[in-house]
């Protein structure tokens, strides 16, 4: 059997990760419409939370955190949500992992700081042509 179907099966629990499907109690598993109004709810509810995460990514707030909640609450009861938060995690820490490397990090000091005298130059330039003038003190 490939890691692939063992993974969408549940069956990968030797690596330390829980097996996929439903955590919802047993007795609401038992009855078949209980146990689908009980996923319709984790669904709005989710749905909601997702929404207010993306609503978040312009207004002020933690879009993404919300997100990835409203994306938890749908992995308690859906397998594709399941697999898209491992997923998800797997590349998360591979990035973490990158960015400590000494080369990534040496890199990205070097960006970084020739990013900010780019800035600090056209601000520079702009103050000696403009010169700093208030927005309540411009003349008509």
């Amino acid at each position: 059997m490939n890691a692939e179907s063992d993974e969408r099966t549940g069956e990968s629990a030797a690596d330390g990760e829980s097996e996929l499907g439903s955590r919802a109690p047993d007795f609401i598993k038992a009855r078949k419409t209980l146990h689908l109004s009980w996923q319709v709810g984790v669904f709005v509810v989710g749905l909601a939370v997702v929404g207010a995460g993306v609503a978040m990514l312009v207004l002020p707030g933690p879009g993404w955190v919300v997100i990835f909640g409203g994306m938890a609450i749908w992995a308690t009861e859906f397998v594709w949500a399941q697999l898209v938060l491992r997923w998800t995690k797997r590349k998360v820490t591979e990035a973490a992992q990158r960015a400590l490397d000494p080369k990534v990090r040496r890199r990205n000091i070097i960006l970084t700081t020739i990013g900010l005298v780019i800035v600090a130059l056209l601000l520079g330039f702009y103050l000696w042509k403009y010169g700093l003038v208030m927005p309540w003190k411009i003349n008509d």
